[in-house]
């Protein structure tokens, strides 16, 4: 058996896996949770576009990438505009002002989901504006520091709703989807439900609560390759999985 379809096996397998693990998961959920099927983002950072196409073939349409550069340049690779002519693309990264232009040029872009500042969300909005007159809105996350740390970006969670309708009111060319965490690493679930996928799942509550939206219309994406199915649980509509899914990714040197 030669590599190539080696690694077909296990991405499809992979796959096959995950969403599995989701249906299992969506069936343990709480019935008081908004009953949303959970959106699958295959997380393809740092592997290369053989891959993406492979897990496209067997079904996979949503994809997030972490890096601007790179998901411009994947995006814009001929074999993927050939064979995945309906890829979504969600960036999970990130992202710096100077490098809007280059996100926003990347065809199939879906949705942003790190908008953490009223700065961000003018500046995308207007740069969307300007780029694709015609067509759609830019679907956008909030994304939510609910782990307080340093590291992460985010709004706090008491700032969310703020952020949320400075979107709604201000920001025409954006489509407010929903809110995004990153949550703390390697979260002990021995020791009761992970507290920063509560914390989004409350501040989804306040955000409905304050600006009178409908909670079953207000994603959740929280959830990894090591806690997807404990973020479901707890009324994740989005989990974004790729060691899992591609492999475990080469160490960082």
């Amino acid at each position: 058996m030669s590599e190539g379809t080696e690694q077909e096996v296990d991405i499809m397998f992979g796959l096959k896996n995950v969403l599995t693990q989701i249906e299992a998961a969506v069936a343990r959920r709480s019935k008081d949770l908004p009953q949303v099927t959970p959106q699958l983002v295959a997380v393809s950072k740092i592997k290369p576009v053989p891959l993406i196409i492979q897990a496209y073939d067997a079904g996979q349409r949503h994809f997030g990438e972490n890096y601007v550069n790179e998901m411009a340049e994947k995006s814009i690779d001929p074999q993927i505009l050939d064979k995945c002519k309906d890829i979504k693309w969600h960036f999970i990264g990130h992202l710096q002002t100077n490098k809007i232009n280059k996100l926003l040029g990347s065809p199939g872009l879906y949705m942003v989901e790190t908008v953490d500042s009223e700065k961000l969300a003018d500046n995308l909005n207007k740069q969307w504006t300007k780029l694709r007159k015609e067509e759609n809105k830019l679907n956008v996350m909030v994304q939510v520091n609910t782990s307080g740390e340093e590291a992460k970006n985010g709004v706090a969670p008491a700032e969310a709703t703020k952020l949320v309708e400075h979107v709604l009111k201000n920001c025409p060319s954006l489509e407010f989807n929903g809110l995004m965490t990153i949550g703390q690493y390697d979260y002990d679930v021995s020791q009761g439900p992970n507290p920063d996928f509560l914390t989004l799942a409350k501040c989804r509550q306040e955000v409905c609560e304050n600006l009178n939206l409908d909670i079953n219309k207000v994603e959740l994406s929280m959830g990894m390759s090591s806690d997807f199915e404990h973020a479901i649980e707890l009324g994740a509509t989005t989990v974004r999985v790729g060691s899992v899914i591609f492999g475990a990714r080469p160490p960082k040197n």
